[in-house]
């Protein structure tokens, strides 16, 4: 007797077959928007690194989205009697799950990290202020865009349910799942040897895209005397990479308009000691010092960038110096000792340094000095004249190093990446400290609870409560803020990403052209 197939299920055959070339249509789609990591983090830097960067990327991506196929589309396949219901509600889940791609790595582009229930608060916050701000037309533009995205997703499934006795004669389905099943494996292997040998092309590249966990062996290589887990730590904690091939400097144009009224004067006291008062300023407590050296601290606070960026930065000016010079205030700067020759136009004397001040006739005023001179410069009417910063940069052993000011401070904490936004914020500049400096105005309130840098060979976070050190390689301490004491608990991996990301901003695979 020969048993005909039922309509049910060649319908469910068919269901099928379309439901993995659509899946696999939406892979390719999901790749394409998966570039925007990529295109947002820092190159691995070697062969080795791309050729698992180009793996991992095809294989993770392409995995996440057809585990979405197999929970999601394919139960419909057979419980859902009628196709075209299929195909609508196929299109509608594929739609949102990609758009919700798409805002992860938009939101992994601003601020470094994924959608999780760690990212809530953040992304709470962002969406009140974006939310806001809108009116009728971004709501019309919002839903226009996701109509369209969802005609083109019903589009594709009806032409595939068209010729999908076409596809299936084309026998690609093999070929297809051994390319992608190779990525898989050959990313995953290639993972776990980085990770014995902390090799950071591809150790960096772990949080680069959502629900990332690659693979890895230490417990089981070190139980068959494959790795030295000992000296495995050993080197993660000496293990830092500080390569910069390139700055961007600024990281985007910078424009502004200045008050020419405005009259600033930053001072740092590089030698002497620090006086505990001084009469007319106020003391803003929690301001931190976190570099390793005077030069460093200088170099900082003329150009509002970390340790990290100091070695790149020996052909670039000072924005906090170019810019108002550019718009025609007077700048005056002394230094006492420098070999940077893009400081040379802007340095004075200490006699024509003083006579400047006493004159009012810089807008903008840095001196580095001798505690002793500090006194000499503050007089009555400079401080009525003058908004005034006053740092420490001679102790270098103390972390916590309070400012003296007659400024309104409206930050929680700050350091000296702080200086050179707050100093242009003042002259009336309003451009986003973020396209030249990681650091942020102390006169502008901010959500920011944290402060990130670097000093010598890690990466330093500094929330309210904590000292976080980071190595490159993932290695993190705790420390308590105020005792110093090392503390063993749990640090949030978003803020981590988060603070990373916030550094690399200016880093370049090729140098700008000196700004």
């Amino acid at each position: 007797m020969i048993l005909a197939e039922t309509p049910r299920r060649k319908l469910v055959t068919q269901l099928v077959n379309w439901g993995h070339w659509f899946a696999l249509l939406n892979i390719v789609i999901a790749v394409t928007i998966a570039a925007i990591y990529i295109l947002n983090s820092p190159a691995p830097g070697s062969p080795i690194g791309t050729f698992y960067l180009f793996t991992n990327w095809i294989s993770h991506i392409g995995f996440l989205t057809f585990f979405g196929f197999v929970i999601l589309i394919l139960p419909l396949c057979y419980l859902v009697p009628n196709a075209k219901a299929v195909k609508i509600l196929s299109s509608v889940l594929a739609a949102f799950a990609l758009a919700l791609l798409a805002f992860d790595a938009l939101l992994y582009n601003k601020y470094g990290v994924h959608l999780s229930l760690n990212s809530a608060q953040l992304i709470r916050n962002e969406t009140q202020t974006a939310i806001a701000q809108f009116g009728w037309q971004q709501w019309g533009f919002l839903l226009l865009l996701f109509t369209v995205w969802l005609s083109f997703q019903l589009i594709v499934a009806n032409a595939l349910w068209q010729r999908i006795s076409r596809l299936q004669k084309r026998k690609l389905g093999l070929p297809i799942s051994i390319f992608f099943v190779s990525c898989f494996v050959i990313s995953h292997a290639l993972h776990v040897w980085a990770d014995a040998n902390l090799y950071q092309p591809i150790v960096q590249q772990d949080n680069m895209f959502p629900l990332s966990y690659p693979a890895t062996a230490k417990t089981l290589m070190a139980r068959y005397s494959l790795l030295d887990i000992e000296d495995y730590q050993q080197r993660k904690a000496l293990q830092f990479n500080q390569t910069i091939k390139g700055i961007a400097y600024p990281a985007e144009p910078v424009y502004c308009s200045v008050n020419t009224s405005n009259k600033v004067l930053l001072l740092s006291v590089i030698e002497g000691e620090m006086p505990s008062a001084i009469a007319g300023l106020s003391k803003f407590e929690n301001h931190y010092q976190l570099q390793t050296s005077v030069d460093s601290g200088i170099t900082t606070i003329l150009y509002g960038l970390p340790e990290l960026y100091h070695g790149a930065l020996q052909n670039y000016s000072p924005l906090l110096l170019q810019l108002p010079n550019s718009m025609g205030l007077q700048v005056s700067l002394y230094l006492k000792d420098t070999n940077n020759r893009r400081l040379s136009a802007y340095q004075k004397d200490w006699q024509n340094f003083k006579q400047a001040l006493f004159d009012s006739s810089s807008n903008l005023s840095i001196g580095f000095v001798q505690a002793q001179q500090i006194s000499e410069l503050l007089s009555s009417e400079v401080l009525a004249e003058y908004r005034v910063i006053v740092s420490n940069l001679d102790d270098q052993s103390a972390l916590n190093n309070p400012l003296f000011t007659n400024v309104t401070i409206n930050r929680s904490m700050g350091s000296l990446e702080d200086i050179a936004p707050t100093a242009l914020n003042l002259l009336g500049c309003a451009a986003k400290s973020q396209a030249y400096s990681t650091g942020h105005s102390l006169t502008q309130k901010s959500n920011l609870n944290y402060i990130v840098s670097t000093q010598g060979n890690k990466v330093l976070l500094l929330t309210d409560k904590q000292r976080i050190e980071i190595m490159n390689n993932g290695n993190v301490r705790v420390f308590d803020l105020k005792t110093g004491d090392e503390v063993f608990s749990q640090v949030d991996p978003n803020i981590l990403s988060q603070g990373i990301k916030h550094l690399s901003r200016f880093s370049a695979k090729r140098a700008n052209k000196p700004f």
